[in-house]
């Protein structure tokens, strides 16, 4: 075998690593030199109830959601307050990573996910949604976890800026809406 064979193999390995990777179809998870970093936290200060905004993000996870939700998140399994959730995230062109995670309810004042399936192999994160007076904030905290001590370090230095960019931008779609929920239910009220 020539040099440039075992070259262009090496790096077709490579790249079907990293895609794989990248995008939850090959998960690590060896259990050894385990790190874990903060997520978080986020605060979004919002305008509305605190039970329309849990409406709202628990709709994402309805029997019927919208189309524009099915692009993003697919229920996989269904329970009494959780339900089992890929989740889609656009990361280049038409390539999309999947995780899939436990959604858990707590009505109205927290939502729990635990990632099952993704780009690390360990994720928590929590939703909490606390009133304060006639607004409600959303706090959002968790913890992603690697493995193989500095190498997986690295990886999770590439990975948690970006998964905290999709949940900032979740939960800024969260605030529009609720809001929009709000202003429109106390204008029908007058």
């Amino acid at each position: 075998m020539t040099k440039s064979r075992v070259l262009v193999g090496g790096l077709a390995f490579g790249t079907g690593a990293y895609l794989g990777l990248v995008t939850g179809a090959m998960p690590v998870d060896l259990g050894i030199g385990r790190r874990v970093r903060d997520l978080g936290p986020l605060k979004v200060d919002m305008d509305a109830p605190r039970e329309v905004v849990f409406d709202v993000i628990a709709e994402a996870y309805a029997e019927r959601p919208s189309r524009a939700v099915r692009e993003k998140v697919q229920v996989l399994e269904r329970g009494q307050d959780m339900v089992l959730a890929a989740h889609f995230t656009p990361i280049w062109g038409r390539l999309k990573a999947t995780t899939v995670e436990t959604v858990r309810f707590t009505r109205p004042r927290r939502v729990d996910f635990r990632l099952v399936r993704g780009p690390v192999p360990y994720v928590v994160e929590t939703f909490l949604l606390e009133e304060h007076g006639d607004r409600m904030l959303l706090t959002y905290t968790g913890e992603l976890g690697t493995d193989l001590w500095g190498a997986g370090e690295h990886w999770g230095d590439i990975v948690a800026p970006k998964w905290e960019s999709v949940v900032a931008e979740s939960l800024a779609a969260v605030k529009v809406e609720a809001e929009r929920r709000h202003t429109r239910g106390a204008a029908t009220e007058r």
